[in-house]
């Protein structure tokens, strides 16, 4: 949007033929004699000084009128939606009434429309291009820790065996065929034995430690804010946050090359939570394509919630999932608008990750389900009881991860971010190649667990001797679980013991990655363990009360498989407190359309438990962990306090409210009210003696017109700087001749007028407001900070981390907290 569009600029003899647009593009006016060869000043590439139109008849009467309007947002504050949302819909009346002019503005017109659709639409091409090679380069990368295939290097070990006539399948269903060859017998060792497994044993070691250095030195060296999941930090910056560069260029890059080294190197992470941040890269590198979006950050956030939604269907393949999932958990502001757009978005992700296959199943999902057997009534009390551990794994999570980054955050070891990484890396290879099940990657893992048993397979999860398995809607005859069972069993639940205290180190270290397939690897470990025990519970008692009248000796009644569904659900929703958007991902990411009873039963207890011992999920906690101005939407508070006890400064302080007069300071006084506070803005009273509210100004446009007339003007200090145009000064002449000691100031120094900083619709309450109908305010109107007066005077100032850290104070009597200014 050009700024010929947003400001329109009159003289005193001519009539404006639009409204003067108070939300405009940053424009400076200065009427002063200068070189007209003079360049343009900037503020960090922020505005441009304009010294034309200079007239000597304003110069020789003292009066200088200055135009400008600061519309970027610094680092770590919080934008204004209300100001945003309204410059862009003068933008939007400006561009309509130009199209009466010419065809072309018509077209301008119609491109505006729908340049929505078309950001999306390429964040959505974007989105779905990265996850593809993304999901293909980790699992290549994965398998090199195994070995190689040497005929063609570029395949993994699934691809390498796929025409090999020599296949075979290990205990656990791992591929093995001639055409890979395992390090040993890289190195010319074909025998088994100890010395084969020592060296393969330390071949995982080395490329395990090597994938884990090479990820934490690209986030500390070219990224810091690459690593973790970023949803947090994606869900606050939704809240009208801003923090540069989270959504740059290089985040996204590094991001995507650094979580496929994490997660190939076998730590105890996903990668699946990333790609929410990575997806939301691509919506913040395309809205500046588009100017109605790049230039206001309010409806960028439109593009954000789409791009947060992309970046679930393309993780899971679950396109419904992915909007509900933006709409519940991370978008703050959610128009009509947003919610076909962001569904238009993932759906383009889904299909592009369809046509890549990166699964190499034919579907634009992971984890697959072939079987649709009905579930008995009965199981629903497993359900429930997994619903119940999820929960108590949720606040156990909870508590004991943000325990041990606050620990790392406040000792030294977060000093060695490099040295953390690369240790754990060592330990996680040392103890999970020991086992079969924690070697492969999670996502194979959960993939045997929720895979139902069939004829041909031959591993340990489906011995069971006396039974035949068959597919579709039938399922297993009865039969008694063999050796086999019992050695997965132990097996797995080593697994569990192993991802459970792993987990708890690993998220949040400097490396990228998420927590969502933990969670659910852990989860389907537990449900896959109580389906085997009760399917054998079943087998063996057939006429107990439970099992009599859904259980028959000709057919088993239980699939432990579904267990791992439900499993994977309960214990994702204890940690993350989804509930809607979790079951709707789960069906979508298995195809288990049959099971949506069970995963809400499972979903909804995780849930109630985990609110018993924890308020709000993982991403919450580190929010506030963080310190991020979040201010939740949908959390209630019931508080009895009112705005006098929150605002500042409070009535027992003897600290003095920062503020501006009218018409009454000096470029001096100015000056250093700004040396002496860094607060991002000031309330505009009328004079000292009675501060009558009429407006506030920024900090920002303060400091350049500071500096833009220091530069080309001297003598500054008694040069008196009013927050009034010329019509307003017209208008208060009569108020101004009573007030003889501000007329006097006025006509025996120079006048700059900077009426055109001042924003004369700030939000005010009274004292004695209710703190609920502040925080509703804050949240409903997206506010940065509101005025406090009594009887019209300006008392104090109310901001969002005042919210915040009253909240705080008021749950858990700690005023310890630190928020970012906002």
């Amino acid at each position: 949007m050009n700024k010929e569009y947003n400001t329109v600029r009159t003289t005193s003899n001519e009539q404006s033929f639009l409204p003067i647009n108070p939300f405009a593009e940053p424009t400076t006016t200065m009427s002063s004699t200068t070189n007209p060869n003079h360049p343009h000043i900037g503020d960090d590439d922020m505005i441009d000084i304009d010294f034309r139109n200079t007239t000597n008849e304003k110069l020789n009467s003292g009066v200088m009128n200055v135009d400008l309007v600061n519309t970027r947002y610094d680092d770590f504050q919080t934008i204004d939606w209300l100001k945003d949302l309204m410059r862009d819909r003068f933008r939007h009346r400006l561009l309509r009434a130009k199209t009466r002019q010419s065809f072309l503005n018509k077209i301008l017109m119609y491109h505006d429309a729908w340049s929505g659709w078309l950001c999306v639409l390429l964040v959505g091409l974007s989105a779905g291009v990265i996850a593809g090679v993304i999901d293909i380069g980790t699992n290549w990368i994965s398998h090199l820790k195994h070995g190689i295939c040497l005929n063609a290097f570029w395949l993994n070990r699934e691809q390498c065996c796929w025409a090999s006539r020599n296949l075979q399948y290990t205990n656990v269903n791992t591929e093995e065929c001639t055409e890979w060859f395992t390090w040993p017998q890289v190195f010319g060792t074909y025998k088994t034995g100890a010395g084969q497994f020592l060296l393969s044993y330390i071949m995982y070691i080395f490329w395990s430690t090597i994938f884990a250095s090479f990820a934490v030195l690209l986030v500390k060296v070219f990224a810091p804010y690459a690593c973790g999941s970023g949803i947090p930090e994606i869900k606050t910056i939704l809240g009208g946050f801003i923090i540069r560069g989270y959504l740059g260029k290089w985040t996204l890059l590094i991001k995507s090359i650094g979580m496929m080294c994490a997660t190939s190197a076998g730590l105890i992470l996903g990668k699946e939570g990333p790609f929410v941040h990575i997806a939301c890269c691509c919506g913040n590198i395309f809205s500046y394509l588009f100017p109605k979006y790049g230039r206001n950050e309010a409806k960028k956030r439109e593009i954000l919630s789409a791009a947060a939604a992309a970046g679930v269907s393309v993780a899971f393949g679950a396109p419904i999932g992915g909007v509900l999932f933006s709409l519940e958990e991370i978008s703050y502001y959610f128009p009509y608008k947003t919610l076909w757009r962001s569904f238009f978005c993932a759906m383009v992700g889904a299909l592009v990750v369809r046509s890549i296959n990166p699964y190499g199943n034919g579907h634009d999902i992971q984890f697959s389900i072939d079987y649709s057997v009905p579930w008995a009534s009965f199981e629903m009390i497993p359900f429930i009881l997994l619903g119940i551990l999820g929960g108590l794994w949720g606040a156990f999570f909870i508590k004991t991860n943000i325990w041990w980054c606050r620990f790392r955050k406040n000792s030294r070891l977060g000093q060695y971010t490099i040295l953390e990484v690369v240790g754990l890396a060592l330990i996680t290879a040392s103890i999970i190649y020991l086992n079969p099940y924690t070697r492969m990657s999670m996502s194979e893992l959960i993939k045997r667990l929720v895979s139902q048993c069939r004829v041909e397979d031959m591993i340990d999860l489906c011995d069971y001797p006396n039974s035949q398995f068959v597919t579709g809607k039938s399922k297993g005859s009865v039969g008694l679980a063999g050796p086999g069972v019992h050695r997965a069993i132990w097996q797995l639940f080593f697994a569990l013991i192993v991802q459970v205290a792993l987990v708890t180190f690993t998220i949040g270290v400097k490396v990228p990655s998420g927590l969502i397939i933990p969670s659910m690897s852990i989860g389907a470990i537990t449900g896959r363990i109580i389906g085997i025990i009760t399917e054998q519970l079943a087998i063996q008692n057939p006429s107990f009360i439970l099992f009599r009248h859904d259980c028959s000796k000709e057919e088993n009644c239980v699939t432990p498989a579904l267990y791992a569904i439900v499993g994977a659900c309960a214990f994702l929703g204890g940690v993350s407190k989804m509930t809607i958007s979790l079951v709707v991902i789960m069906f979508e990411l298995t195809g288990g359309l049959t099971y949506i009873v069970p995963l809400m039963a499972a979903a909804m207890t995780a849930k109630w438990i985990g609110d018993g011992f924890v308020r709000g999920g993982i991403y919450d906690a580190h929010i506030e962990l963080n310190g991020y101005p979040f201010l939740d939407n949908k959390e209630e508070f019931n508080l009895t306090t009112t705005a006098e006890e929150v605002m500042r400064p409070r009535p027992e302080q003897r600290s003095a409210l920062a503020f501006l007069t009218q018409s009454t300071m000096t470029f001096a006084d100015v000056e250093n009210l700004l040396k002496e506070t860094t607060h991002t803005l000031y309330p505009v009273v009328v004079t000292r003696e009675q501060p009558y509210v009429v407006g506030q100004v920024l900090r920002r446009d303060l400091q350049i017109v500071l500096k833009s007339q220091k530069m080309h003007r001297y003598r500054l200090s008694s040069t008196v700087i009013q927050f009034t145009t010329t019509s307003e000064a017209t208008l208060n002449s009569d108020f101004e001749s009573d007030n003889q000691p501000e007329q006097q100031l006025t006509a025996n120094s120079e006048v700059i007028r900077v009426g055109n900083l001042l924003d004369q619709a700030p939000i005010i309450v009274t004292d004695q407001t209710p703190m609920e109908t502040v925080i509703d305010l804050f949240r409903k109107l997206g506010l940065r900070q509101a005025f406090v007066t009594r009887n019209g005077r300006l008392r104090g100032i109310i901001t969002k981390k005042d919210i915040l850290r009253h909240i705080q104070q008021m749950s858990s009597h700690n005023s310890e907290a630190t928020y970012f200014d906002n």
